[in-house]
């Protein structure tokens, strides 16, 4: 048995897993940024309700879809903030495409931004941020 799937089972649970977790956190978003909406500005309550979602996403992942034998757990948390960044970034430029480019409501907008980028993340997660950290 592999370390990874010894960390947390085979690639294909885990993926499994970790769509259980994005689909938590998809829910996550979009309730807290429905919810933000009433009295915040557009941006403001996506990225509010982007920062709810993060937050429920990296606690299921880690001790949940995605569990790591890693030890470094400060560079690994550093290492999820930087794919969250970078998720941040797609699904925002996405969601203003939305709204100014087709002209979508921010809710339709969010719910187009936020699935492209699971792929992504996936692979950047599993095989980096949540893997067991290689014996030397």
């Amino acid at each position: 048995m592999t370390a990874i799937a010894s960390a947390g089972g085979s690639n294909v649970s885990r993926f499994i897993r970790f769509l259980v977790v994005g689909g938590t956190a998809y829910v996550v978003q979009w309730v807290t940024t429905k919810v933000f909406t009433w009295w915040m500005p557009t941006n403001l309550a996506f990225t509010a309700g982007f920062i709810c979602s993060t937050s429920t996403h990296y606690t299921l992942n880690r001790f949940w879809a995605l569990p790591s034998l890693r030890q470094d757990t400060w560079r690994q948390f550093r290492e999820y903030l930087a794919t969250a960044a970078l998720s941040f970034v797609v699904n925002f430029a996405l969601f203003r495409l939305c709204i100014d480019g087709f002209k979508l409501g921010p809710m339709w907008a969010t719910a187009i931004a936020v699935p492209p980028s699971t792929v992504l993340v996936f692979l950047i997660l599993n095989f980096r941020v949540f893997r067991a950290k290689e014996k030397r």
